[in-house]
């Protein structure tokens, strides 16, 4: 069979897979456009012609409520992951984020804004724990990295959306296509089943089998059911508690490494320049392009990258891949600092105002290539299979953290004493990024649960591991 039958082949075997992933991630496109929602809103909200009357404080109060929001939820999506399923927490999402669309369409006081945010950063964090849990539940492993990828690829594409209709049309409109979004996943992936793996985890075997029918048809569907069964049994023997993260060296380790690769996204001014991307490059003052226009470019470059990157992550080394990004995003976001140091100084930077502009665009690139999608996959492998749960949970709450440490920090210290401060800060932790990834960054790459484990102990991996078959799997 040719390499295009087998594609092929493929395609028809696991296009349910392929649905459900999908319609269960269209909830990303939204959650997408409320994370860029205050870059083109805030200084419409802030200008003389908007219909609710908003300082600058209670602007700002936008990008805090939404994450903390994401922080707050994060027991709830805990609770309700298990106890409702990752199909109905999914569904609970799109309908609480449709309401608050909802609000934001029809309020007319800051008050209803504030809540609306709060409650899409809730539901946010419930779908983007429960989505990557369901797509790797019910996936063919042979397109499961690519599935787990989409929901990435949506997040982007709902900011890409919220950049081209901000500035151009009335305040409803992204309402409208955010509650569509919701609304089409809402009846389309409530068709599709509950994983089969979650079913059988609270002894629904009939409905488990039902799943696997309907999403493996191609296999052999009690011996699928056998292999979960056994996957789950072997999980309950094994299952961790949190005090483990911190009485194991390998683990602590592994926090470290977690904490600083997840928090440091958002300290390499990710989050900073997604919600105020319009303000910066308006301060920029170019005259060699529309802020407007250069942050719907930067969407649309940024797109691009995690795309390229979520098919290649697999094709180059973890570290190569951070130290390459976290230097060339140090780079960017100091040449930005710099532009804005000068022109605070009135320095006349009229013909250097391409900088910022080049800057960002950049930046879109190069930081989704490394540390803006490396860290995920580094923090599903470093951690053990009894404590993946609880480790990836924590992820998550550090990586909120560093969204509200970065946005604080970039308000308080832009509003009092200068934008390029903040950007200073930004591009030193990008290279300290750099420097750690060399350090203590473990090559994950082409090696077992066990031999990171190892690595991590600081003991030789087993040689063993190293075949000729894993060589080809992986260049593949």
């Amino acid at each position: 069979m040719s390499n295009e039958d087998s594609f092929l082949h493929l395609v028809k075997c696991t296009y349910p897979q392929m649905i459900a992933a999908i319609t269960g991630t269209l909830f990303a496109i939204s959650d997408g456009m409320t994370y860029g929602w205050s870059a083109p809103y805030i200084p419409y909200l802030i200008s003389d012609v908007s219909h609710i009357k908003t300082s600058i404080h209670e602007a700002e109060l936008l990008e805090t409520f939404f994450l903390l929001g994401s922080f707050c939820g994060l027991p709830l999506t805990i609770y309700l992951v298990d106890k409702i399923g990752r199909k109905k927490s999914l569904l609970l999402a799109s309908l609480v984020v449709l309401l608050a669309w909802i609000a934001i369409a029809l309020g007319n006081n800051m008050i209803y804004i504030f809540v609306a945010r709060f409650f899409c950063g809730m539901c946010g964090n419930m779908a983007f724990v429960a989505a990557p849990c369901y797509i790797a539940e019910i996936a063919d492993s042979r397109i499961r990295g690519f599935l787990s990828s989409i929901i990435y690829v949506m997040m982007l594409l709902g900011c890409l959306i919220v950049y081209c209709v901000g500035p151009y049309l009335p305040f409803y409109v992204p309402s409208i296509i955010g509650g569509t979004v919701c609304l089409i996943e809402l009846l389309v992936f409530s068709r599709v089943p509950e994983s089969a793996m979650y079913l059988l985890s609270k002894n629904r075997p009939e409905e488990a089998l039902e799943s696997i029918k309907y999403f493996k048809s191609y296999c052999e569907t009690t011996k699928e059911l056998d292999d979960i069964k056994a996957v789950l049994e072997k999980q309950q023997n094994e299952k961790g508690n949190f005090l483990d993260l911190f009485k194991v060296t390998s683990n602590r380790k592994g926090i470290v490494i977690m904490t600083v690769l997840n928090a440091g996204q958002h300290l390499c001014a990710y989050s900073v320049i997604l919600m105020n991307l319009h303000s910066i490059l308006e301060a920029a003052g170019s005259i060699y392009m529309d802020h407007n226009h250069a942050a719907i470019l930067f969407a649309a470059l940024m797109l691009l990258a995690v795309i390229f990157a979520s098919l290649q992550i697999d094709n180059y080394g973890r570290k190569a891949l951070l130290i390459f990004s976290s230097i060339l995003t140090g780079i960017c976001l100091l040449s930005i600092a710099i532009y804005f140091n000068l022109k605070e100084y009135d320095y006349d930077v009229l013909s250097a105002s391409w900088i910022p502009i080049v800057s960002i665009m950049v930046y879109a690139l190069v930081f989704k290539v490394g540390v803006g999608i490396v860290p995920i996959v580094v923090t599903a492998e470093i951690f053990p299979t009894n404590l993946k749960a609880i480790g990836m949970t924590l992820s998550d709450a550090m990586f909120i953290v560093g969204g509200l440490i970065a946005i604080n920090l970039y308000q308080s210290i832009a509003n009092n004493f200068g934008i390029f401060i903040p950007f200073y800060i930004f591009g030193a932790f990008a290279i300290f990024i750099t420097f750690f990834t060399i350090f203590f960054v473990p090559e994950t790459k082409g090696k077992s649960l066990d031999e990171i484990q190892s690595i991590l102990k600081g003991e030789k991996p087993n040689s063993k591991t190293y075949t000729l078959e894993n060589t080809a799997s992986v260049n593949f």
